[in-house]
């Protein structure tokens, strides 16, 4: 329990950076808060052998923030737009593209406004944030 209510019962807010990083913790991955290059909110993790952030976003002033996005990038050269579109045509919850050194990148947003959602729904979209990142490490031959 804590604070009186059950650990279930708590709710991933992105208004407190805690809360995802105390639910990436409780899942069983790494997770550690600290600030990006402009202020906001940063959470440094990994999943399926790649090291990946949880960026805040729609934030006030760099707290109060509204949404989240799971992101990794690979260094790998030689693959197409075509691909990237191929695997974005495939795959709803995630959406991959070449950065602009042609790398490629992934992201999964989640919108944790109005009150944000139970860590039992935080925890299914990490595990499908992990199943999308397998699949497109696979898809990349990375």
């Amino acid at each position: 329990m804590i604070g009186g209510v059950p650990a279930m019962a708590q709710t991933v807010v992105a208004t407190k950076p805690e809360t995802v990083m105390t639910a990436l913790r409780d899942a069983g991955y790494r997770a550690v808060l600290s600030k990006d290059n402009v202020g906001d909110p940063v959470i440094k993790s990994g999943a399926a052998g790649v090291d990946f952030s949880v960026l805040f976003y729609n934030c006030t002033e760099h707290k109060d923030c509204k949404t989240v996005q799971f992101y990794a990038g690979f260094v790998k050269k030689g693959l197409t737009l075509d691909t990237m579109n191929k695997w974005n045509a495939s795959h709803r919850f995630a959406r991959v593209y070449l950065d602009d050194e042609k790398d490629p990148r992934i992201e999964m947003d989640l919108d944790l406004d109005d009150g944000g959602i139970s860590t039992a729904l935080f925890k299914a979209n990490i595990a499908t944030w992990e199943s999308l990142l397998g699949e497109f490490q696979t898809a990349i031959d990375f």
